[in-house]
């Protein structure tokens, strides 16, 4: 980890899916919903295009919290998350983690975890993450 593991440490991680990413995660998931495969279908609803999948845009938090912040040999305990807005494929979007507090008797920390669209700054996600991570804290 780059960023010194203490409360009010940040970590950003610029992100983006493609349409493969969705249809990818379909196959895996097995959530076909159309809203998030169908054009002609998201088109009648108000989002007015296909989303991707909420677990889809909140899967950066493992990628980002077990492999770069605080990176490798933390065990993701726990997540919580509100879906905010809608995210879209081909659009950038900005993960933004702040340890919020660690306690080095455990070796846990609890991290906010918010992903923002890079260009308007609205929230899309917001959670807490609960990691353990015996080397960082």
């Amino acid at each position: 980890m780059n960023v010194e593991p203490i409360v009010g440490s940040r970590f950003i991680h610029i992100f983006q899916f493609s349409q493969a990413d969705v249809e990818a995660f379909a196959k895996v998931t097995g959530d076909t919903n159309p809203l998030h495969l169908d054009a002609e279908y998201a088109a009648t609803t108000v989002f007015k295009r296909p989303i991707i999948h909420g677990m889809l845009g909140s899967s950066v938090f493992t990628k980002v919290l077990g492999t770069e912040f605080p990176g490798y040999g933390s065990v993701y305990l726990g997540q919580t998350m509100d879906f905010l807005r809608p995210m879209f494929v081909d659009i950038e979007y900005e993960a933004v983690f702040t340890i919020q507090s660690i306690n080095p008797d455990k070796h846990t920390a609890t991290i906010s975890t918010e992903i923002l669209d890079k260009q308007t700054r609205k929230a899309t996600t917001r959670g807490m993450a609960t990691l353990m991570n015996r080397e960082k804290f």
